[in-house]
C-alpha cells in the first residue's frame, strides 16, 4: 500500500507515449483512444495525490516522479498538436515557457528553505481551463483558438498572483 502513489505515478509515465503513439496511430479513433489515455493519466493523477495525502504516503521520490509524469504529459499533448498544426510554435513556447519558470521558481525557493504557496483558486482554475483547452483542440472544436489564448493568459496571471503571494509569505 506504502507505494501504491508511486506505482500509480509510474502507470501515468507509461501513458505519456501511448497517448503520442495514440495521437499519431492511423485508427479512426485514434483521438478517442487520445482522450481516454489523457482521462486514464488525470484519474491517475487525481488517486495517486489523494491517496498519499489521506494515507500520509507521500514519499520524495513521488515528490519527484508526480510532477515530473504532469509535464511529460504536457509536452507530449504540446508536440503533437504543433506537429499535427493544431497549435502554433508560439502558443507552445508560452505554454512551457510560463511552466518552465514556474518549476524553477519552485526549486529556488524549495532549495532555499522558503515557502511555498499552496495551490490556490486562480491554479485550480487555469488547471480546468488547461483541459477543457487540451480537449478542444484535440477534437478541433471551433472554440479551440480562443481557448488556448485565454488558458496562455490565465496561466500567466495566475503565475503573477503565486509570485505575488510567495514574496508575500517570504518577506
Amino acid at each position: 500500500m506504502k507505494q501504491l502513489p508511486n506505482i500509480l505515478t509510474a502507470v501515468r509515465l507509461c501513458l505519456v507515449p501511448c497517448y503520442f503513439l495514440a495521437f499519431f496511430s492511423d485508427s479512426d479513433w485514434n483521438m478517442g483512444y487520445a482522450f481516454a489515455i489523457l482521462v486514464a493519466a488525470g484519474l491517475t493523477d487525481l488517486l495517486d495525490g489523494y491517496l498519499a495525502r489521506k494515507y500520509h504516503l507521500i514519499t520524495p521520490l513521488g515528490t519527484i516522479l508526480d510532477p515530473l509524469a504532469d509535464k511529460l504529459m504536457m509536452l507530449s499533448v504540446i508536440l503533437s498538436f504543433i506537429l499535427s498544426e493544431r497549435m502554433s510554435w508560439i502558443a507552445a513556447i508560452l505554454l512551457v515557457f510560463r511552466d518552465v519558470a514556474m518549476i524553477v521558481g519552485s526549486a529556488f525557493f524549495h532549495f532555499r528553505d522558503k515557502q511555498i504557496v499552496p495551490a490556490v483558486w486562480w491554479g485550480k482554475f487555469t488547471t480546468v481551463l488547461y483541459y477543457a483547452m487540451v480537449i478542444s483542440i484535440l477534437f478541433k472544436w471551433a472554440i479551440s483558438d480562443w481557448l488556448l489564448w485565454i488558458t496562455i493568459a490565465f496561466s500567466f496571471l495566475t503565475s503573477i498572483v503565486y509570485l505575488r503571494k510567495i514574496r508575500a509569505l517570504n518577506r
